[in-house]
């Protein structure tokens, strides 16, 4: 048994959610660091619990206190939706909540979130009795300095991670000991010749406005991947992002990113979660270069700011002819949630030499339909302003929009735009004379 003080009780994990009443707010530790265990045992109980308010930032495991069923025991209240929940909230059984990923730890800390009980997925104590946040920092460090009750699963399988990243296990008031697999995730997706193609002309875009000793914001996905294979080049690139996956660690261990000319913790790979796989985890554990830290700090754009030549690479559902982005939803339809996108974007253009880029594929579902449209769907919402938007690449080029007119960002974007629609897109920015 790990050794401690008294205040803390080692428990299984259905005696640890015992402290568990109707009406309280639960938070839940997220993305690889979910603890399904203390999880399984809240659900188990739900026909006792009637008003329990879940809130989570991003899962990707299952969610069963999101299923019909435990409507009216529980009610999730998503602060970034994953594919999990995204039927639950579009039904109306669950909640969302626009928010900055930057924010969402003031909301805790203003009272706007109130955290009764805060469950987390943790590493073993150090002989300090120090245990890591390991795989997901991001809100989930505030969200346990705030909340009433603490349950942690702890678990040898989870990596030390260092930086900010610590609660001392005598703050933890249950503790249950597992030894599970941690939950891995991949987004490896399986191109077919003609999107390979894509996406590698969207990489090769992306990579060009990429600079020797620039600091790079990128997330997890097809995109990302991309750049990342076409920067073997580079010399001296550094890291700072919400979050990262594999991909990386090719570059660090080539020497391509060392972070020497970051300007804000140098020689230092700065994030505050990750999505990966069990190479990534084995890598980080207990490795000095990782400094992972609440998204007040890595997510904050006057934060972001202090690394010269930032780049920031996020994606986009659609945009419309005159710049305004929507990420985060289908129509009136949620689909994801704000993110880092304008924190990094707000940060990166902040930054001396910095390129915020929004970069995705000129169509979707097969070439039918184009991402850049005369105007957003009736009832999306603006992710990203157009105030906001600096340079937008998809696989035809790069529209460099910042300081320019209507008409010249509609020129730009329909140049960009696949062939097959660009036609309609100047039809249309005719008709409502945004071009003559």
């Amino acid at each position: 048994m790990i050794a401690t003080r008294n205040k803390t009780k080692f428990v299984s994990a259905d005696e640890a959610v015992k402290c568990i009443k109707s009406g309280h707010n639960i938070f839940v530790h997220g993305n690889c660091s979910y603890p399904k265990v203390l999880i399984d045992a809240l659900c188990r109980r739900y026909k006792e619990l009637h008003n329990v308010k879940i809130i989570h930032l991003l899962e990707f495991m299952d969610a069963p206190y999101s299923s019909p069923e435990m409507e009216g025991h529980f009610h999730l209240c998503s602060l970034f939706t994953g594919s999990n929940v995204r039927k639950a909230v579009n039904e109306g059984r669950a909640d969302f909540v626009p928010v900055f990923l930057s924010e969402i730890p003031l909301l805790i800390e203003r009272g706007k979130i109130q955290i009764d009980v805060c469950l987390l997925h943790l590493s073993p104590p150090d002989e300090h009795g120090f245990c890591s946040f390991s795989l997901s920092n991001d809100c989930s460090k505030t969200a346990s300095e705030h909340a009433k009750i603490i349950i942690a699963q702890i678990n040898p399988n989870m990596p030390r991670v260092l930086g900010d990243n610590f609660i001392h296990i005598d703050k933890i008031d249950f503790v249950v000991e597992t030894i599970e697999p941690v939950p891995e995730f991949s987004s490896g997706k399986e191109l077919k010749s003609e999107e390979k193609e894509v996406y590698e002309k969207i990489g090769r875009n992306i990579a060009g406005m990429i600079d020797n000793g620039a600091t790079l914001q990128m997330g997890i996905g097809v995109i990302p991947d991309m750049v990342l294979q076409f920067l073997t080049d580079k010399k001296d690139l550094g890291v700072h992002t919400e979050m990262f996956s594999d991909g990386l660690i090719d570059l660090i261990d080539a020497g391509i990113i060392n972070g020497e000319r970051k300007t804000l913790l140098p020689g230092k790979v700065v994030s505050s979660f990750i999505l990966g796989t069990k190479k990534v985890f084995d890598y980080m554990n207990d490795n000095p270069i990782f400094e992972f830290r609440p998204t007040k700090f890595v997510n904050d754009p006057f934060i972001i700011s202090r690394n010269d030549n930032m780049v920031s690479i996020n994606s986009a559902l659609e945009v419309d002819i005159t710049g305004q982005v929507c990420a985060d939803s289908i129509g009136p339809k949620n689909y994801s949630g704000f993110g880092g996108q304008l924190d990094f974007i707000r940060g990166a253009t902040r930054s001396v030499n910095g390129k915020p880029i929004s970069a995705f594929a000129s169509t979707a579902k097969g070439g039918t339909v184009s991402r850049i449209v005369p105007y957003l769907r009736p009832g999306a919402g603006v992710t990203t302003t157009r105030g906001d938007v600096h340079y937008v690449i998809t696989e035809y080029g790069i529209a460099d929009l910042y300081g320019k007119s209507i008409r010249e960002r509609v020129r730009s974007l329909i140049n960009i735009a696949h062939p097959n629609f660009r036609e309609e897109l100047e039809k249309y920015a005719y008709e409502v004379k945004f071009i003559r």
